[in-house]
């Protein structure tokens, strides 16, 4: 367990700055233009790309890999490109613009001079001209999540969120002595490095969960749960041999498949604007949005496209076959033409069929029979002849129960460590941002 320090500094005065609070007494407060200068990044067309030297993207600043290990995008950039956009050490990259205000603002910084580099017109370079600044402390600092304040308080969201190089010079900086900076520097470098790796032990542990889902359910759909029956091929590649007793049968044969409707505000005399699904409501074995969109459809459609409890959702493109199980997460909802409804014959039950799925599509059995040109789709009548495999109905229900419990107790542990992960990015967050600040003291 990470322990947190919770000494103080001796005195602490009003910075002046809402967002700051009280700061340390010693520290001094000045702005961002006070330190260095600001330049926009280079924008070309996109043959400038793909080969050549190393590019700075937005993606590097906005996930902080800023080094000659993490940045993969190369440019053709000039000598002259290279002099003036330039990579060294202690520069600060901030992210400029974006679709929505909390995307702005993210920085980078470069701790060792990347030679030929040049950085994005979608970026800002902080260039510091006074050593005042360590720049590993400006790592942490200008990465702080108590920053985030200013910025979105700061930028007007029109069309697009862009940060300026007049408002990024209004940002306060927080300056301890040089020697300070490095004292925090290396306090956090050892502490987030002791919480990230907790992380990853964390995040192993889920993915292995995850893995262990899988293979239980692939090993259900498919072999069933008395494992002392007689077996024989499948004539399924992916899946071999099955109980002797299973019937394979093509997806057309075991339901019925609807395609969604088209989108269609055309408002009639007869129609009714309803709820509608699409393929990004559909996570694998569950609806995950329940923030659906509108529009109208006459009483045919109403007929037609309605969901009802058991049946089965399959996305049409994006990630092909991905499959939910509609349980009234709605009072009434219909579907667009980018997810398929599955209702299964009389007889027959759904939640085995959704476990299948799952184990097929999981096994890229979908991506198999898709044509690909630049989009991939799962037509109807491609999914309408997907081989599947068809126990008698009350082995069905066994399996769907059995599954339904034992995935249940994985996904309890797996919320679990999820909790456990966000705790302890919280905590990374709270820690940097009250050392940066001097909220409390480590020296």
């Amino acid at each position: 367990m990470i322990q947190q320090v919770s000494k103080r500094y001796d005195a602490y005065r009003d910075s002046g700055v809402e967002w700051l609070g009280h700061v340390p007494e010693s520290w001094t407060i000045v702005r961002l233009k006070d330190l260095g200068f600001l330049q926009n990044g280079i924008s070309k067309s996109g043959d400038y790309f793909g080969s050549g030297f190393p590019f700075i993207s937005y993606g590097n600043v906005y996930n902080n890999t800023i080094s000659s290990e993490k940045i993969k995008t190369l440019a053709n950039s000039t000598p002259e490109d290279q002099q003036a956009y330039s990579c060294k050490r202690g520069d600060v990259f901030f992210t400029r613009t974006s679709e929505t205000i909390e995307e702005i603002g993210f920085s980078a910084t470069c701790l060792k001079t990347i030679p030929k580099t040049v950085f994005s017109g979608f970026v800002i370079r902080f260039r510091p001209t006074t050593n005042d600044l360590v720049a590993e402390f400006s790592s942490f600092y200008f990465s702080a999540n108590i920053l985030r304040r200013f910025f979105i308080n700061e930028i007007a969201l029109v069309t697009r969120a862009s940060l300026g190089q007049g408002l990024l010079n209004k940002l306060s900086v927080l300056l301890p002595t040089p020697p300070e900076q490095k004292a925090i520097a290396n306090y956090l470098d050892d502490k987030t490095a002791k919480i990230d790796q907790q992380i990853d032990l964390l995040s192993q542990k889920a993915k292995h969960y995850g893995e262990l889902k899988q293979a239980l359910i692939n090993e259900t759909v498919t072999r069933g749960l008395d494992k002392t029956v007689p077996m024989k091929d499948s004539g399924i590649e992916w899946i071999g041999e099955i109980p002797a007793h299973w019937e394979v049968k093509r997806v057309k044969e075991l339901g019925n498949l609807v395609l969604g409707k088209m989108l269609d505000n055309n408002q009639g005399s007869d129609k009714l604007l309803k709820p509608y699904l699409k393929s990004k409501n559909i996570g694998w074995l569950k609806v995950t949005d329940s923030n659906v969109e509108e529009m109208f459809f006459s009483p045919y459609e109403i007929k037609l496209y309605r969901l009802k409890k058991g049946d089965l959702l399959f996305s049409e493109g994006g990630e092909v076959g991905k499959t939910a199980y509609w349980n009234d997460e709605i009072e009434e909802c219909f579907i667009q033409n980018s997810v398929h409804k599955f209702t299964v014959n009389k007889n027959s039950y759904s939640r085995y069929f959704l476990f299948l799925s799952f184990a097929a599509g999981r096994a890229n059995y979908y991506d198999n029979i898709v044509n690909f040109v630049s989009i991939k789709h799962l037509t109807k009548e491609k999914l309408s002849r997907v081989v599947w495999l068809s126990p008698p109905p009350h082995e069905q229900k066994a399996i769907a129960d059995y599954l339904d419990q034992k995935t249940a107790q994985i996904d309890a542990i797996v919320e679990t460590i999820t909790a456990q992960i966000d705790n302890l990015k919280a905590l990374r967050k709270t820690l940097i941002n009250d050392v940066v600040t001097g909220k409390i003291c480590i020296l």
